[in-house]
This record gives C-alpha cells, structure tokens and sequence, in this order.
C-alpha cells in the first residue's frame, strides 16, 4: 500500500514539474530479476526510479549515513530498502540483496554510489558488477538528464517545467566471476556497465568514460 500511494504521489509531482521523455520502456523486464543501472546526476533521480516501472518487488539501496533521519528510517522500513555502508564492499547488504535477486526482484542502483556533483559521470563502485554477475541476470542500463540539482532549483524557481530524458538500453550479461581473476573481471565489468550507461547520454554526460575505448566501440556499433 505505501508503494502505490508512493508512486502516485511521485507521478503526480514529477507530471507537475516536468516533461518527461521515456525511450526504450520495453528493455525493462515485466518480471523476473533484473540490476538496472543509471547514471545519478539529481536528487530527483531516486523520484524517478519510482515512477519509471509498474513493477512492486524492486530493490533500493540507502546509504548508511542517513540511519540518523526518521524520515529515511520510516522510507526504508516500509519500502523495505537495504541499508549500505558505501565506505568499501558492503558483504552483509550484498548477500541481502543477492537473495532477493535470486528470487526475482529487480534492484535499482547508481553505480557512482552517490551523486555526481559536476553532472558528468564519475568513477563508479563494483557493487553492481558483483551483484550482476554472480546471479547471471540481464543488466539494464539507464542514461537519464535533465535532473541535476542546480537545474531543477533553477528551473522550478522561475516557475519553469523541466526537460527530461529516460534513455533505456537493451540488457546485457555479465559472465560468472572466476576466483582467480576475480577483481580484473570486476574492473572490467564495472567499466562495461558505465560504458553502456554513457553511450545512452550527451557527449556531454560522460565524464571520465568520455574517452574509454569501449565506449568508442559502443558508439561506433549503433
């Protein structure tokens, strides 16, 4: 119950607010588990990621610094969301979530971990390479603009509606991890994810993947 009023509340304010261009809806799975990954560049990106599927038995991250706030404890409680500790690999929050992958959950997850303070991408954590690759399930990739903090203050400030766009990308996989090889594959993976994301924004997005060489490959086959 707290999900529906949550998602009606938040299409509600997000249709008030702004346009919003959703390409590729149909490259998210109607069920089953899924890691759909997004590029986060505004607090309204975590808005959105209620608002982008129908689907009930998605998976959320919370950062552990905010268990101080009645506000984000009440959230996580009733979203039942997984509370991280961002400062290395969360074991304890990754089997949870792994669990629920397994039984086919879908997680939504910013592969930054945390808000990109300039817009552009920026060096992303292994968490969802980990994740993906050890319960095999596709890897959705998001590449979202027009939700950065100082826009939206800006915009919604002159009483402006903003623009944004959802470009959603056909899912991948990632091979099983191999013991010995293991944070190679990780490294790997995580570049490939935030490539796939890359490819789905602006040149302008791209932040410290601009160049990467996969990302050229990417583009060039599109």
């Amino acid at each position: 119950m707290f999900l529906k009023i949550l998602r009606l509340v938040s299409r509600f304010i997000v249709h008030v607010i702004a346009r919003v261009e959703i390409v590729g809806m149909d490259n998210i799975p109607a069920n089953g588990g899924a890691v759909v990954v997004a590029n986060h560049i505004g607090r309204l990106d975590a808005m959105l990621g209620v608002v982008l599927s129908s689907r009930t038995d998605f998976v959320l991250f919370v950062a552990d610094k905010y268990r101080t706030s009645a506000f984000w404890r009440f959230f996580v409680r009733h979203l039942d969301a997984v509370w991280l500790n961002r400062e290395g690999l969360d074991l304890k929050a990754m089997r949870a979530v792994q669990q629920r992958l397994e039984a086919g959950q879908v997680l939504l997850i910013a592969p930054e971990g945390t808000r990109s303070s300039s817009g552009t991408m920026q060096p992303a954590k292994p968490g969802a390479a980990y994740l993906a690759a050890r319960a095999g399930l596709p890897v959705v990739p998001i590449g979202i603009t027009g939700t950065e903090d100082h826009l939206v203050r800006g915009r919604l400030r002159r009483l402006q509606r903003l623009n944004i766009r959802i470009n959603i990308g056909e899912p991948f996989y990632l091979a099983p991890l191999e013991r010995h090889t293991r944070d190679a594959q990780l490294a790997a993976y995580t570049d490939e994810i935030m490539c796939q994301i890359g490819r789905l924004l602006p040149p302008q997005y791209r932040g410290i993947y601009a160049s990467h060489p996969r990302l050229d490959e990417l583009l060039a086959a599109t």
